[in-house]
């Protein structure tokens, strides 16, 4: 039995694919045939059973059934020949009227009406309730079996018995529609990314940050012969590291206008990329410029102090090397820690502990630096939840520092900015993915 239980409802969950009648206004014809029981207090015998029924679907679930049918009986006393005739009016209720096979329960209520050979005939009332199954063929033919116990209300109330099967049939009525496909929503839209900064690492590489202390004439872009040991910061390091590419930012004070500015910086920046070609023979597919005028102050615009410094050239060197390889520490190092956490936890996994070790061998090697540690996420959750996270799995990497390499406290730092510094947009999970991500910005006060 429980075989046979299983097999109906695995039978059941595959016929989601096929037709389906059941629809809304529907009429039905269903003829039937099967067998018919009567309570033993009647002295009837089980004789087959024939019948009509008429149906209307008010909707694909509830459905409403007129019935009649007829036996040709017998009495178990003296075999004498009856005639019995039911009639009736049923309730039905479809339960996933949208698949192939329907089961539906049924209750109603009606007469029946037994006669003898000598036309004598008794009617009682009759209540009845069951169940069945439908299985569509097409979208209007079904075949259907059928159980119900009909309680005949004599003298004493009398337990009868109806199992047929039969086929309906469908007419008129609205047909499902068929299923719009809608094209996939897009991807919410997200404003345009600002600029990634030069300095911002990558997994495998890192960027040595470099400030060349070069002072230019007013008005002028020429790098005086005094300053061509700045130049060889960035000169000696590429020519060392052949497969490095380099990033010289421009910039000045806010004397004079933007466009000014703006000009003057550029003019500066790729005075210095000519230099490492012409003086140091860097290919100059490795070298690029970018003038940022007034646009980035370092310091107040009001001193001549503030204006010194921020009249700067920066070098942002990309390097695919192990901290390992330097030889001395470079004026500031950025790169990235490919950590990935398990979802809201700020928890560093085993697996990840080499990549946090590149930071602490490297600031125990030179114990004058000092490094801050930045947390970032995607956008994923609310912006108070993305920048707690964020801050503590920044200082989840200083505790770990701190603890396994003896680090000082007062050397490391961890900064949380949630989702609001993204380097990708965050509709795909490859963006995401990117802007999950842990950076370390080790600062060295060696001379």
């Amino acid at each position: 039995m429980k075989k046979i239980i299983t097999c109906i409802i695995v039978f059941m969950s595959l016929s989601t694919i096929g037709f389906a009648g059941e629809r809304p206004q529907a009429f039905s014809v269903s003829p039937f045939l099967g067998g018919y029981t009567y309570d033993g207090d009647q002295h009837l015998l089980t004789r087959p059973v024939y019948g009509l029924r008429l149906g209307y679907d008010f909707t694909e679930n509830w459905e409403t059934e007129g019935v009649f049918d007829y036996v040709a009986g017998e009495t178990t006393k003296g075999h004498q020949d009856v005639n019995a005739y039911s009639y009736r009016l049923d309730m039905l209720y479809n339960f996933m009227p949208d698949r192939t096979l329907v089961p539906y329960l049924a209750v109603g209520g009606g007469a029946t009406t037994i006669e003898d050979r000598n036309d004598h005939e008794n009617t009682d009332a009759t209540f009845n309730f069951g169940v069945g199954l439908k299985y569509f063929i097409t979208d209007s033919i079904a075949l259907r079996g059928d159980v119900r116990q009909l309680l005949v209300f004599d003298t004493h109330t009398l337990n009868n018995w109806e199992y047929t099967v039969g086929v309906s049939f469908l007419f008129g009525g609205k047909k499902p529609e068929s299923p719009v496909v809608k094209a996939p929503e897009p991807p919410p839209a997200e404003a345009p990314l600002e600029p990634i900064p030069a300095a911002e690492p990558t997994p495998e590489r890192m960027k040595n940050c470099v400030s060349l202390n070069i002072v230019f004439e007013i008005d002028k872009a020429e790098i005086r012969p005094q300053y061509n040991d700045e130049v060889a910061k960035v000169g000696d390091f590429m020519n060392k590291y052949p497969t490095t590419t380099a990033f010289i930012e421009g910039y000045t004070d806010e004397v004079g206008s933007d466009d000014y500015n703006m000009q003057l910086s550029q003019r500066r920046a790729e005075s210095v990329v000519k230099s490492l070609v012409e003086k140091f023979g860097i290919d100059s597919s490795r070298l690029s410029a970018k003038g940022y005028g007034k646009t980035r102050p370092i310091a107040d615009n009001s001193t001549d102090a503030g204006r010194q410094k921020n009249r700067r050239i920066n070098a942002i060197i990309d390097c695919a090397l192990d901290v390992k390889e330097l030889t001395s520490p470079p004026e500031r190092l950025c790169m990235t820690l490919k950590v990935e956490f398990a979802t809201d936890s700020a928890e560093i996994k085993p697996g990840y502990f080499d990549e946090v070790n590149k930071v602490g061998e490297y600031m125990k090697k030179y114990p004058t630096t000092t490094a801050v540690i930045e947390g970032h996420t995607d956008n994923i959750g609310s912006s108070e939840r993305n920048m707690r996270l964020s801050q503590q799995r920044a200082e989840s990497v200083v505790n770990y520092l701190v603890e396994k390499f003896g680090i000082e406290r007062s050397r490391l730092s961890a900064k949380g900015y949630g989702s609001t510094r993204r380097i990708a947009y965050n509709n795909t999970s490859e963006g995401r993915q990117k802007n999950r991500r842990i950076n370390a910005l080790i600062d060295c006060v060696i001379k």
